[in-house]
């Protein structure tokens, strides 16, 4: 039996032109702050509770993403954390609705902040798992979104976290659960 010689791949050389399809062209810019000085900041803040608190409160700024995306924490106390989002055509997915992955995002936020809020100063965590589903589309007509994320069990090692994300008639469009791995003290 002869063996087949390996198939030459080439590359893709098309590209679509997206110019041609934008007849309605709209635009959005961010900004946001160096995420190395602010985690800096957040180390020095004290236990996660105090940091995430002091980020609500405009002491250090909010991460990259969350000025990206357009969502902000508006509460957090031990074991909770509470995010919101306004759906807007940035968000959009190409059949017409929310980008799944906003809806991901919020989500693992609030898990992992909720997570986050139980660490002493210092200790920081990571996710091992999200397990998300989503229960019904969301559009920009959904309203604001709030991302709720709640501790089930904390841990040294491990916390696990629900939580939900409701539309501004607070139905549940999206419920979660998460898993994250405790790290060291970087210290």
């Amino acid at each position: 039996m002869q063996a087949l010689a390996p198939r030459r791949i080439r590359p893709h050389r098309r590209r679509v032109r997206q110019d041609l399809f934008m007849t309605d062209s709209r635009s959005r810019t961010f900004d946001w702050a160096d995420p190395a000085k602010a985690l800096e900041q957040s180390r020095n803040a004290g236990t996660g509770l105090d940091a995430l608190q002091a980020m609500i409160d405009g002491a250090i700024p909010p991460p990259p993403i969350a000025r990206m995306m357009g969502f902000s924490l508006i509460e957090v106390r031990d074991g909770f954390a509470m995010f919101e989002c306004e759906p807007a055509e940035f968000h959009y997915n190409p059949i017409g609705a929310v980008h799944g992955g906003l809806a991901c995002t919020l989500l693992d936020s609030a898990l992992g902040c909720a997570g986050h809020t139980t660490l002493p100063a210092g200790v920081g965590y990571t996710s091992i798992d999200l397990n998300v589903r989503y229960l019904r589309p969301i559009t920009h007509s959904s309203g604001v979104l709030r991302a709720t994320g709640r501790v089930i069990k904390p841990g040294r090692r491990v916390i696990f976290t629900e939580g939900e994300l409701t539309d501004a008639a607070g139905r549940a469009v999206a419920t979660a659960t998460s898993s994250l791995l405790v790290l060291a003290s970087t210290d």
